[in-house]
């Protein structure tokens, strides 16, 4: 704990230019309101059966889909001394719970928040910023992958002062550290730290900016007698019957940084993020695919852990057609499971490397219109890069682009 609290006093992660799902519709005193937004889009992939981070995997035979990306339906009220949120996700795979929670407040102040329930990781920016607002189609790989679906159950405190010191952000939460939808199956909570400054009014309130960082302090446990820990090029195994229970440190620390101009042309956005860190994780194996196998877990882990030290970051560029309702956007984004190994080490023998090892980069490229204040058109194709590695099926770079036609309606 002693080393969290210090690490937050250098850190700033901010929520700018969000719209937070961490919060109600309004926190002005209401009864019931309804909001929410669907997407529906067709999606091509470059080969049938791909795995894929935008929407999910392809199914065997299929290189092309209609689906409900997100139907999210969001119910809030508010009074005097807190505010509760209630939203459902309904797709063609069901209806899910996305978040549930009550905010306490002082009366006619919000500079102190107590949130319990389930609710967004307050992990840096694009966790806790909508997607019915974000440009870009989906969150880029890292996250997706540490942060599966966002959200965790437990407790945040929020502070947002006011007066001369109203650009200061500061959250600290308690969580399972198992996910939106699982029990806890351990006797640990996972801790996660933001600190933040934001800076709406610059150069004659034509620049906005923001900059953070964020820490997240947690374990995985171990249910089998061996785990495998960084050794050199590779991984080295560990065996012992006192393994049983052994918990995996699982922790992150994150940047980021937001910048928006005004200009005469039209709005300029430039979002970047950073993350590094140690995940445990699994060995890919045909139950579980490379690219998912240091995706956080939602029950107890059946097989050996790998201790993996990662690191993560996405480039956002968006840019407002002169100032028309047409917005052109460019993204760059890129996952290393295992700072460690190289790429041609990545299946050499004794080395207990596996698919799960291996670096992937994405260019994202498209544009939005936004047809009226409610409804946005957007056109993307992603194309995704992996390292050549000396794994068979992984020797040279996979055929799995997609491309993504959207139409999005938010009420």
């Amino acid at each position: 704990m002693k080393k969290i609290l210090l690490s937050l006093i250098f850190l700033y992660p901010v929520i700018l230019f969000a719209q937070s799902n961490n919060a109600p519709s309004t926190y002005d005193p209401h009864e019931i309101a309804i909001t929410g937004y669907l997407q529906t889009q067709f999606q091509k992939a470059q080969s049938p059966g791909i795995s894929s981070f935008s929407g999910g995997d392809f199914s065997k035979n299929s290189d092309n889909r209609f689906m409900i990306r997100r139907g999210r339906l969001k119910i809030d009220r508010a009074d005097k001394y807190s505010s509760i949120v209630f939203q459902i996700d309904a797709t063609q795979n069901g209806i899910q719970l996305m978040d549930a929670f009550i905010q306490l407040h002082q009366p006619d102040s919000k500079v102190l928040l107590l949130t319990a329930g389930l609710f967004n990781r307050p992990f840096g920016h694009s966790i806790v910023y909508s997607s019915g607002y974000r440009d870009f189609p989906e969150r880029a790989r890292v996250f997706q992958t540490l942060m599966p679906r966002e959200r965790d159950i437990g407790a945040m405190v929020t502070y947002h002062p006011k007066g001369p010191f109203k650009f200061i952000t500061a959250e600290l939460a308690v969580v399972n550290g198992s996910g939106y939808n699982a029990r806890d199956y351990d006797s640990r909570k996972d801790i996660i730290g933001n600190l933040g400054f934001k800076f709406d009014s610059l150069a004659n309130k034509k620049l906005h900016l923001g900059f953070g960082g964020s820490i997240y302090e947690g374990s995985v446990r171990s249910d089998t007698e061996s785990y495998y820990s960084p050794d050199g090029v590779g991984f080295k195994k560990n065996t012992s019957s006192d393994n049983v229970g052994y918990f995996g440190k699982r922790e992150y620390y994150g940047a980021n940084l937001q910048l928006q101009y005004d200009n005469t042309f039209g709005r300029t956005i430039f979002k970047a993020e950073y993350i590094q860190g140690t995940q445990p994780g699994v060995a890919a194996s045909t139950g579980v695919l490379g690219p998912v196998a240091s995706t956080s877990f939602s029950t107890q882990p059946a097989t050996d852990l790998y201790l993996r030290e990662f690191s993560g970051s996405y480039l956002w560029l968006t840019q407002q057609i002169a100032n028309s309702n047409f917005t052109a956007l460019l993204s760059y984004d890129i996952y290393d499971p295992n700072r460690k190994v190289s790429a041609m080490e990545i299946g050499t023998a004794g080395n207990n490397t596996t698919a799960g090892d291996i670096k992937y980069s994405t260019l994202g490229y498209g544009l939005t219109y936004l047809i009226n204040s409610r409804f946005k058109l957007t056109l993307y194709n992603e194309h995704v890069v992996n390292e050549a590695t000396t794994l068979t099926g992984y020797t040279a770079d996979l055929k799995d682009d997609v491309f993504t036609t959207r139409l999005q309606y938010r009420w």
